[in-house]
């Protein structure tokens, strides 16, 4: 006869008389069946036992954690895929795919595009990675060091909610034109998971907001957005219960939408005069003008590092097709990892700037991606002037090796530590010599420069301690 009043159904193994005893509740330290010891600095089980998988340190268990958000990320972040080893992939995969007939009209020459930017002089390298280092920090100039300043100093809870408002405002305002961009494309993609009575609607809608996005008509854009495409998707879910892949992409599409209204230029300037009821150091900020604030924020290093970054654009367009199915299996399977990593690598617990040059350099292949951390010193006390801004790069360089350097930086003082493989251990006393002068011709004093042997890959948990505590992400816990 079927159990009906059980929860579950019954387990084979699990219904003896010897596995359904009752656990003890005094606790024996020879008693093998107690999972764990009991941890004063815990709060645990009145039986001791947890469900927890590497209780002590996560980054030693392999199964996945659930009490812990942080945790959870930095068990990503050590499975994260090898970067260096994927673009390598990428690229070989590029120079054969990019003579292959029979391509996607375009795909070819868009790899040909890519691959030969990747063919620099030093010029061309201190062009890429200047402009990667402005395109990826949008809170820079003295309008955001004022704020920043301001934020460290008070202990007003309102004055920081206030300048947040002002900064989230900023950002989504900054990122109209990507917000725009995601949004017709979403609109684009749901029809292919809608049943076609439905979808139909969406082709119209997506072409309205195109012509409303090329003439920057952001009240038009939330009039249809808001007015007729919501209404008609949340229609369809009421209709058909659709849990499926379009609830997911009509949940992002809500997403862009709210963010693409927060950056209304209007309620950006409106939260930016609020802050100016705030002391001194504030009040100076309506001496601008409207005409003025919005030139100063559309026309800041970000911005214009941003238009010029063309090889973040053309990477993302790559990778968009070889998703897609473009350039074949192989192709896809690398850039999923390639896109994994950096998205790991962009996560809200990642306090950090991260970046990538890939490169022929002088008819070698060499891949570097870095990791910047510009308040090292935000735990001490310090001025923000004289921080310390902490470096990590990985470097594989193609008949070299692995080489890692690690550079913390205070004013014009650098402490550096390459950690190289043999072959430039020989000439150890040479190379830190070089490094000497590279450093006195950029205006650095080395103050300790070391070349040691790479024993291992360097974590970035043991470059940026800060990370493992998880003392400056943000703070998602449900």
């Amino acid at each position: 006869m079927a159990n009906l009043m059980g929860v579950t159904n019954p387990v084979p193994g699990y219904d003896g008389p010897n596995n359904t005893r009752v656990q003890p509740t005094a606790i024996r330290p020879g008693d093998t069946s107690i999972q764990n010891i009991p941890d004063p600095t815990r709060v645990g089980r009145p039986d001791a036992r947890t469900d927890q998988n590497g209780a002590n340190d996560a980054l030693l268990s392999d199964g996945l954690r659930y009490d812990s958000n942080l945790q959870m990320f930095l068990q990503a972040l050590r499975e994260s895929p090898d970067l260096a080893a994927e673009f390598t992939k990428m690229v070989g995969w590029l120079n054969v795919m990019a003579a292959t007939p029979g391509l996607t009209e375009g795909v070819a020459t868009e790899m040909k595009a890519f691959l030969q930017m990747l063919h620099m002089d030093a010029q061309g390298l201190n062009e890429m990675f200047s402009a990667q280092m402005k395109a990826g920090n949008r809170f820079a100039g003295p309008l955001m060091s004022l704020l920043r300043q301001t934020f460290q100093a008070t202990n007003s809870p309102a004055i920081r909610q206030d300048i947040l408002m002002f900064l989230k405002r900023y950002s989504d305002f900054s990122s109209t034109d990507h917000i725009g961009r995601t949004m017709n494309q979403l609109l684009r993609q749901l029809p292919d998971y809608m049943p076609k009575s439905w979808g139909e609607a969406l082709a119209n809608y997506s072409a309205r907001l195109e012509l409303g996005l090329q003439a920057g008509d952001r009240q038009g854009n939330l009039k249809l957005l808001q007015g007729e495409v919501i209404p008609h998707l949340a229609n369809y879910v009421e209709r058909t219960h659709d849990m499926g892949t379009a609830r997911t992409l009509i949940s992002m599409l809500i997403l862009n939408v709210t963010r693409y209204e927060n950056g209304d230029e209007a309620s950006m300037l409106q939260a930016f005069r609020q802050l100016s009821r705030y002391g001194e150091s504030l009040a100076g900020l309506n001496q601008l003008d409207d005409k003025a604030l919005l030139k100063l924020l559309r026309e800041n290093d970000f911005t214009k590092a941003a238009r010029t970054d063309t090889f973040s654009e053309r990477l993302a367009s790559l990778a968009s097709r070889a998703l897609r199915g473009d350039g074949g299996t192989d192709l896809r399977e690398t850039f999923t990892e390639i896109v994994r990593a950096m998205l790991i690598n962009e996560s809200v617990y990642m306090p950090l700037r991260h970046g990538m040059v890939p490169l022929m350099w002088q008819d070698r292949v060499m891949y570097s991606e870095y990791w910047v951390d510009p308040d090292a010193d935000s735990e001490s006390g310090r001025r923000e002037e004289d921080g310390k801004i902490q470096f990590l790069f990985k470097m594989d360089i193609q008949g070299l090796g692995f080489v890692e350097m690690v550079l913390g930086a205070r004013n014009e003082q650098v402490d550096l530590d390459l950690y190289a493989p043999e072959s430039i251990l020989r000439h150890r006393a040479r190379v830190a010599e070089d490094l000497q002068q590279i450093l006195q011709d950029h205006g650095l004093t080395g103050r300790s420069v070391q070349v040691r042997k790479s024993e291992k890959p360097l974590a970035i948990t043991d470059v940026f301690p800060d990370l493992f505590e998880g003392k400056r992400s943000v703070n998602v816990k449900v």
